[in-house]
């Protein structure tokens, strides 16, 4: 309806200008016929020269009046003629289909508006000067002047279309606005070229702020819908919400994919498509652009997922999530450096700097504190059974991890950079030197133990199995920084400890077993009481001993062969030799209470181990990655080193 209300002032207009040019011309020539008859009445009427000669401010040519007419006439024409083509362009505009010719009609009815303007201008200016002409001089009638106000009026009208908001450019616009996010949506091929051509069109136009805000809208949600295929629960959880150690390093392992997958593949396609679509434009634009849809696409929680187990308690399993999160973030830091350059990405890069920061620092404290930790485990008690203390096995095992080739050259790099920031020489072989002190500690824990039992037996039982352990680490990393020499030391302190647990034990019950005079009467009561004196020893060394452990299977079974070829042998010739006076008075069954064969049966079953978890305040659980980088525990002494 606006519009042909426009469309019926403009043709009003150009009537009412055709008539004002009429009239104009029409004055113009009375005018011309007017001067000859003055100058007749000039001489006839000298009396009234006075009264008829105009005045010095109106001292204008009836010729000028014609001149300013004429001039006028072309803009005004021009007028009437553009906007007959705004008119058809109108038309176009509503019916148009193809993005490219209404990208076209656009550009043709913006220019056809600010010819319109210029050549308003052009014509307001000359008629102002008929309009002043015809003020000064009182021989122009008043329907004249009233004519040319209002073709001036109405000019101006004209201009302020031309300078404002055309109504039907406002529509051409938002539908083309409606097209771009249409084509973002739907991801029309070709997508960046169309997209391109949109831009510069509406940027021409002083239109691209919305523009943007759509672009920013869809590829959000793009980014969004991207990651929903990602099981991202674990971004909502709270550090006291983990069930257990193995949990979080589950969720570790599902937040460096998530990284990895949000930076190298949305984040990337995102920066991608923001420089194509923005980039004529300049950075500022683009890189703006980018920079909201990055902070909302998911990235801010991740960093902030890492931020908590950087800023959550410090202990020894925290080192190797802290060095995880470091190799993700390095393994991403030229990514970060292209993606989130400049200032539009403040936010992100401080949150990132700032985890960077504390994931050095803490690992870089945890790993240095690691003898400290170890060392305040001395006080506690060993194992009852006379096993591995849990503090060995985790310290075994959590040193092959860090000397492990997907840890170790983090661990040097992390140090590196924190001794950097504390302007400290990093200096070759200090992480060797940690891990030799984090084993001297050990040491001296093991042997405080060691003492501990009130059995000595039980004392060369664990120290049997310990050193068992450490010599079992050939291979392994811990083992290869050690040394042969070191290893073969803990072998033999195992041999040793071996040979003192049989003299200290089953050594002991040998003398019941002992020959007596062979001259002995069958009736003498001293075979019987030396069975019984065995029953009864043996008795009670295989209840003290029945929770004792040896956890290495070839040493468990070593010892198995020791104890009976050291006991049975023994006990087979002692009850051969004094059957007779065993069987007397037909007690040999009262007497003899355990067969060679049971005998051999109950010393095999020794040593079983149990699955029992020592805990200490070092940290309650194994990993998952502890658990299966090594399994052989062993036993350090100081002697060893």
């Amino acid at each position: 309806m606006a519009e042909v209300e426009s469309f019926d002032n403009l043709l009003a207009s150009r009537n009412l200008l055709k008539t004002s040019l009429e009239n104009s011309r029409a004055l113009a020539l009375a005018l011309d016929k007017t001067g000859p008859k003055l100058l007749e009445i000039d001489k006839k009427l000298l009396s009234l020269e006075t009264a008829f000669r105009p005045s010095p401010s109106k001292n204008c040519t009836f010729a000028a009046i014609r001149d300013h007419v004429s001039l006028a006439l072309g803009p005004a024409v021009a007028v009437l003629n553009i906007l007959n083509s705004i008119r058809e362009l109108e038309k176009d505009l509503l019916s148009s289909s193809g993005l490219s010719s209404h990208l076209s009609t656009i550009r043709q009815l913006e220019e056809a508006l600010k010819f319109l303007t210029g050549n308003c201008n052009l014509a307001i200016q000359w008629l102002q000067g008929v309009m002043e002409f015809l003020e000064e001089n009182s021989v122009a009638k008043h329907k004249y002047i009233f004519n040319v106000k209002r073709s001036l009026a109405i000019l101006q009208e004209l201009k302020a279309t031309g300078e404002g908001e055309h109504a039907c450019l406002h529509e051409a616009f938002h539908k083309l606005e409606i097209s771009f996010k249409q084509i973002l949506t739907e991801e029309q091929e070709p997508i960046v070229q169309k997209l391109q051509a949109i831009v510069e069109r509406l940027n021409g136009s002083n239109r691209l702020k919305n523009c943007m805000s759509i672009f920013i809208e869809v590829r959000i949600l793009s980014a969004r819908k991207r990651l929903q295929a990602l099981d991202l629960d674990y971004l909502e959880k709270s550090i006291m919400e983990f069930d257990d150690l193995q949990d979080m390093e589950s969720c570790i392992d599902e937040w460096s994919k998530d990284m990895e997958f949000i930076v190298k593949n949305v984040l990337e396609d995102e920066h991608r498509l923001c420089k194509e679509v923005f980039g004529s434009i300049g950075s500022g634009v683009w890189m703006g652009c980018y920079a909201k849809i990055a902070s909302q696409s998911g990235i801010l929680s991740l960093l902030q997922f890492a931020m908590s187990i950087a800023d959550s308690t410090k202990s020894p399993n925290k080192l190797l999530n802290l060095l995880q999160i470091f190799a993700v973030l390095e393994n991403l830091r030229m990514d970060f450096n292209k993606l989130f350059k400049g200032e539009d990405c403040i936010e992100i890069k401080t949150l990132t700097t700032d985890l960077v920061t504390k994931v050095v620092n803490g690992a870089s404290e945890i790993f240095w504190e690691l003898p400290i930790h170890v060392e305040q485990e001395r006080q506690s008690s060993p194992p009852k059974d006379g096993g591995i203390p849990w503090l060995v096995s985790f310290v075994t095992d959590y040193c092959n991890q860090l000397l492990d080739d997907n840890y170790r050259p983090i661990l040097s790099q992390v140090l590196k950079i924190c001794q950097g920031w504390k302007h400290e020489k990093c200096e070759e072989g200090l992480v060797t030197n940690q891990f030799y002190s984090i084993v001297r500690e050990m040491a001296v824990n093991l042997d405080a133990w060691s003492k501990a039992y009130e059995q000595r037996s039980l004392s060369y039982i664990f120290m049997m199995n310990n050193h068992s352990h450490f010599h079992s680490l050939k291979g392994t990393k811990l083992g290869n920084l050690m040394g042969d020499s070191w290893l073969s030391a803990h072998g033999q302190y195992k041999e040793y400890y071996s040979a003192l647990y049989l003299r200290e034990s089953w050594g002991k019950l040998l003398t019941y077993l002992s020959h007596m005079d062979h001259n002995l009467p069958i009736s003498s009561d001293l075979p019987k009481k030396r069975v019984k004196a065995f029953n009864e020893a043996f008795d009670d060394m295989y209840k003290k001993q029945s929770n004792w452990v040896i956890f290495d299977e070839n040493l468990r079974q070593k010892m198995h062969q020791l104890v009976v070829q050291g006991l049975v042998p023994a006990y087979t010739s002692f009850l051969q030799k004094y059957s007779l006076s065993l069987k007397h008075n037909d007690t040999s069954s009262r007497n003899v209470k355990y067969t060679v064969q049971s005998l051999e049966n109950m010393l095999n079953t020794l040593f079983q181990p149990k699955q029992i978890r020592y805990t200490s305040n070092i940290d309650s659980d194994f990993t998952s990655k502890q658990r299966n980088a090594v399994t052989n525990q062993i036993r350090f002494s100081l002697e060893a080193m």
